[in-house]
């Protein structure tokens, strides 16, 4: 089941929250977790399994670590927690990846062809293993209190607004609200808003222009002009439709009373590498500073050292998002940059590029990584960057022109205008009457949801990881 489905929009979601604001406070956890369960049961139910027998692994590992007399049995139940929660993981979604490699290497060397296994990737077991693992950690180092109860673990594990494709949530920002949260009309129907502007962004902006990506993106040999323009879609699509569900999980969230942290600041404004990773996937950002590139050592240990570690944890966050070399190297690409920000003092300086430049050279780096993070395999990608210096020529082809429609160019338009003037078109409205603020909202859900009833099946991009 997904946001963006009239089972969910229509069926599941009114009948959660009139079960939810009908329970007793007392029983609400007890509530979410249900719908949670039903919600991720809905795709598959064996790997509702997984999700249950990792959380709990997790909560008994940072119950022993929190309760320990010794360190050492404190230390040994952070490893072995840990460590569970990065075998589940890295069974489901390395082992493909791994055995593929072998088998590459086995044939090179003259030997036999290893028969590889079809392992389905449980939706959603990236994020789970990320909160899981800052669960065992914050409190073991006492910098988050042990949830409540199990039911209050288990019910935050399977959040079913953020479960699939995050914010990456921790337990600690969310402990007080799991003990006491907030329940007010306004708050409801600012969430419904919120909803309301995902929704439409994945299916107004992101769907629209996804069409005109995937054509351009299959071409053996693009010319410039196209693969510049399928970059632009990608990089219209990722945002609307990533930003879009993150948007939607926020609202989700505000109607029964929680408050999620943001996950995206307006990315495409940013004047650098470095500010990017600020604006986007802001959840997924401060993880991979918290619990992989401080504990690496972060900047303690030299300039070099700072370095290494900048490229490391983002080569490492490129594997996160999937077993795949374009991954890898749009992790690289990316650290390499902000490693190179940093010599040019990215952490004491606003602006490490000339003004004139700055934006524009921080947006085509971006694309340019997206290219490789868009790819089905590296040889694609190297087909994109050869059609983007003009190795193919520049003019359109007439076999691509006719198939582009007027919706792809208007959705093109209308994001990418959003996604630089966004803040300020926002910035403009901030005095307009409640009255006509929730008419606006109203016409927005009408839209989307007469989208939704026209369109078919279309899941979130950020799902695959």
């Amino acid at each position: 089941m997904i946001f963006s489905s009239s089972i969910f929009i229509f069926g599941f979601l009114p009948l959660f929250l009139t079960v939810y604001y009908a329970a007793p406070k007392s029983a609400r956890s007890v509530v979410i977790l249900i719908g949670s369960y039903a919600f991720y049961g809905w795709w598959r139910l064996d790997y509702l399994a997984v999700v249950f027998g990792m959380s709990v692994i997790s909560y008994l590992a940072a119950y022993v670590a929190y309760t320990a007399t010794t360190t050492t049995i404190k230390t040994w139940a952070v490893r072995l927690g840990v460590a569970f929660d990065l075998a589940v993981l890295g069974y489901f979604k390395y082992t493909m990846f791994a055995m593929s490699g072998l088998s590459d290497l086995s044939v090179a060397l003259g030997g036999a062809d290893i028969t590889v296994p079809a392992i389905i990737l449980p939706i959603g077991i990236s994020f789970h293993t990320f909160q899981s693992i800052s669960y065992i950690i914050d409190v073991s180092r006492k910098d988050a209190p042990p949830a409540r109860n199990l039911i209050d673990f288990l019910a935050f594990g399977s959040l079913f607004p953020q479960l699939i494709a995050g914010p990456v949530l921790r337990y600690k920002d969310l402990a007080d609200q799991f003990a006491n949260r907030t329940h007010t009309p306004a708050k409801f129907v600012q969430g419904i808003s919120r909803f309301a502007q995902g929704l439409a962004m994945k299916l107004l902006i992101a769907d629209n222009v996804a069409p005109l990506a995937d054509r351009i993106f299959a071409l053996s040999n693009p010319t410039g002009t196209e693969s510049w323009l399928g970059a632009s879609a990608y990089s219209i699509q990722l945002l609307f439709d990533f930003a879009g569900y993150s948007s939607m999980a926020i609202g989700l969230g505000l109607m029964i009373g929680f408050q999620f942290v943001e996950n995206f600041n307006a990315p495409y404004i940013s004047q650098s590498i470095t500010e990017f990773w600020r604006r986007w996937h802001i959840s997924l950002s401060m993880w991979l500073r918290d619990y992989l590139y401080l504990p690496l050592g972060g900047n303690r240990r030299g300039a070099a050292r700072t370095y290494i570690n900048l490229a490391m944890t983002m080569l490492l966050g490129g594997l996160w998002h999937g077993a795949n070399w374009t991954f890898i190297l749009w992790g690289a690409w990316h650290g390499i940059w902000l490693a190179f920000e940093r010599a040019l003092g990215a952490k004491s300086k606003t602006q490490v590029w000339p003004a004139l430049i700055a934006w524009p050279l921080t947006m085509t780096l971006v694309m340019i990584g997206w290219v490789m993070f868009r790819a089905a395999s590296v040889t694609e990608a190297f087909n994109m960057y050869a059609g983007m210096i003009g190795l193919n020529g520049w003019s359109l082809s007439a076999s691509m022109a006719w198939q582009i429609q007027p919706t792809e160019i208007v959705a093109l338009l209308l994001g990418s205008v959003i996604s630089v003037f966004g803040q300020r078109l926002a910035g403009m409205t901030t005095d307009t009457p409640a009255a006509l603020q929730l008419t606006s909202t109203f016409a927005l859900m009408v839209m989307a949801c007469m989208a939704l009833l026209a369109q078919t099946h279309s899941p979130f991009l950020y799902f695959q990881f």
